[in-house]
């Protein structure tokens, strides 16, 4: 499902970065580590997303995924979320990933739902390609902002690299010129600007939900999203799905592609572990 994501919005933009986060197994040919990486998938994609590999409230020691990454292209980017219990621990989460060459995004205890805005220090750089980011702004719940326009203005004045948004605001996608508008720094010069999408679960308060289901659920919903009560885990190789995210002609990533975002990040690529594994 990646590697299609990818071919179609590649057709559509050469340059369009695809991110998925966790599910780093899929690396692998056949998910196992011993198999090689799986070259068509490692080509499909311009980096990965991790949460907590080093910090959940405390400290993680997570070898396993530390050794999955390992064997990651140095070209394919590393976006790492950590979320640390104390803001003693800030500087050193931080630190844990620079020394392995990864890009930080540190939360602590109030931004559990990555909504938040920390400060971050000014590269004064034009972010001409991915590999040039430095720093990058984790921010898929603008339910602090009461109108569109504090929610860009307060993106717009920031000097991250890099911001990764969700597509909509309110339940309304933004628009091209809102796309463009985040993409100049507060500084003035060029940074990425990255949609969130959804391709694991399915969410009862995004656009293409259908009220039949509230009564009556597909049988491609397969279980309940634990601590996420409004998302379901879903059969993601149904075809029906599919034409929600990508394959329809006014899919979800169409709706990406055609406001300009420069990459997507794909939340949920472990989908396949937590509906097959106990």
């Amino acid at each position: 499902m990646v590697i299609e994501i990818s071919k179609k919005a590649k057709d559509y933009n050469t340059n369009f970065s695809i991110i998925p986060q966790n599910g780093l197994e899929l690396l692998y040919q056949n998910i196992e580590r011993s198999n090689g990486l799986d070259t068509s998938y490692v080509n499909a994609i311009d980096g990965v997303g991790v949460e907590a590999l080093h910090y959940h409230k405390t400290i993680v020691k997570d070898n396993y995924r530390q050794l999955l990454l390992s064997k990651l292209p140095k070209e394919k980017i590393v976006l790492s979320s950590e979320y640390v219990g104390k803001d003693a621990d800030l500087l050193k989460a931080k630190q844990l990933n620079l020394n392995k060459g990864y890009i930080p995004f540190i939360r602590t205890q109030n931004n559990l739902y990555y909504k938040d805005i920390p400060e971050t220090i000014n590269t004064v750089k034009d972010i001409k390609k991915l590999s040039d980011v430095k720093n990058y702004l984790y921010l898929i719940n603008p339910e602090a902002y009461n109108t569109k326009q504090a929610y860009l203005q307060a993106l717009s004045t920031t000097n991250y690299d890099l911001l990764l948004i969700d597509l909509f605001y309110n339940d309304v996608p933004l628009t091209q010129s809102d796309v463009a508008y985040l993409k100049v720094k507060k500084d003035g010069t060029q940074r990425k600007v990255i949609a969130y999408m959804n391709i694991g679960a399915v969410e009862n308060y995004r656009y293409y939900w259908k009220k039949e289901w509230t009564k009556k659920q597909p049988s491609w919903f397969k279980k309940q999203y634990e601590g996420y009560e409004d998302e379901y885990w879903v059969a993601f190789w149904n075809p029906e799905w599919k034409q929600i995210i990508y394959q329809a002609k006014n899919s979800y990533l169409s709706k990406i592609l055609e406001r300009n975002f420069d990459g997507v990040y794909l939340d949920n690529v472990e989908a396949y572990y937590t509906l097959y594994h106990n």
